[in-house]
């Protein structure tokens, strides 16, 4: 059994999409990050970095792994799931997860900062991470014009950690307009099981202006 410590974000839907496409059991722990239980010591015993999501493997001695990527990785190597054993095919893989985990994910996360959140509309800044986000939409286009998936012709966790990023695209503010391979592949991924349960663990907050108004309170600190 897998304990997952997490919360409804991209990183969080990162793990939980990978551990529903694979099959495995886990305990799902929600962190309410409006309480900054993700800052308690108990946690940073788990992430020193004070971050979701982080896993305890039981099976395994109960070893803990913090980064969703990472996370992701460990799965895929120690369960033998999603993880190719072409040399070649795994590199491409992970070629693609580091884009989403170097380029994605911290400019989408940027950009809602500054689009959502920031109590001032900076304008320079908002442009400057929208539109560094659809350049990196742009790239995703360019290369799933060439293959089904990213890193290929194989559904992989390349696929699962860019999903749950771009698939959030309305909130950065950034458009896919003009972009029919990234649109299809959004679809694509978007119809497997394993993504549509995924993306709802654990709940939301019910209610988006709080969910806003702690993000705020937490872009201030």
């Amino acid at each position: 059994m897998i304990d997952l410590y997490t919360a409804p974000t991209p990183n969080g839907h990162k793990v939980t999409v990978t551990l529903d496409e694979m099959g495995l059991d886990y305990n799902l722990i929600p962190v309410d990050l409006s309480k900054n239980e993700q800052k308690t010591p108990e946690f940073l015993g788990r992430n020193p970095n004070g971050r979701i999501p982080v896993i305890v493997d039981r099976a395994n001695d109960d070893f803990v792994v913090f980064e969703s990527g990472a996370i992701m990785l460990y799965l895929a190597e120690t369960y033998g799931k999603l993880y190719p054993k072409d040399a070649k095919e795994r590199s491409r893989m992970v070629q693609w997860l580091m884009f989403q985990m170097g380029g994605v994910g911290p400019m989408m996360g940027q950009a809602n900062v500054f689009y959502r959140y920031f109590p001032e509309k900076i304008e320079p800044a908002i442009a400057r991470y929208q539109n560094e986000c659809r350049r990196l939409f742009e790239v995703l286009d360019k290369q799933l014009s060439q293959t089904t998936y990213l890193a290929g012709e194989n559904f992989s966790l390349a696929d699962i950690a860019n999903w749950c990023w771009v698939r959030t695209y309305k909130w950065s503010g950034v458009s896919v307009e003009g972009l029919p391979n990234l649109n299809r592949w959004l679809e694509l991924v978007g119809d497997r099981p394993a993504c549509q349960s995924g993306i709802t663990k654990p709940e939301r907050l019910k209610d988006p202006d709080e969910l806003v108004k702690h993000a705020r309170t937490m872009v201030q600190r």
